[in-house]
């Protein structure tokens, strides 16, 4: 196998309770959906659905066809459990009514 025309990436997902990070090895030219299926994570955490996953690369959100490059973490992000900004009014609230 020519290591050339192969990537080395990793993928992390994480839970409040866990966290994953799997180094796979791709082809030349792999997609981070493509890592995604590799890592296995979806055998594991039934919770994510390769189809529909939100992606990232180091952070930032890709489609999941974007081409990736050696070194590259595929990141999986869960959907967040509450708009941050509406959590932040409701804490607000709740602090003033305890005035």
């Amino acid at each position: 196998m020519d290591n050339a025309a192969r990537l080395h990436c990793e993928v992390a997902s994480a839970r409040p309770d866990r966290q994953w990070i799997v180094a796979v090895e791709l082809p030349d030219g792999a997609s981070a959906i493509d890592a995604l299926r590799a890592s296995q994570l979806p055998m594991l955490c039934p919770e994510i659905v390769p189809e529909s996953a939100i992606l990232g690369i180091f952070g930032k959100v890709v489609p999941a066809d974007h081409r990736l490059r050696d070194g590259d973490r595929v990141e999986i992000y869960r959907p967040l459990a509450a708009d941050p900004r509406d959590a932040r009014r409701a804490r607000v609230k709740a602090a003033r009514s305890r005035r």
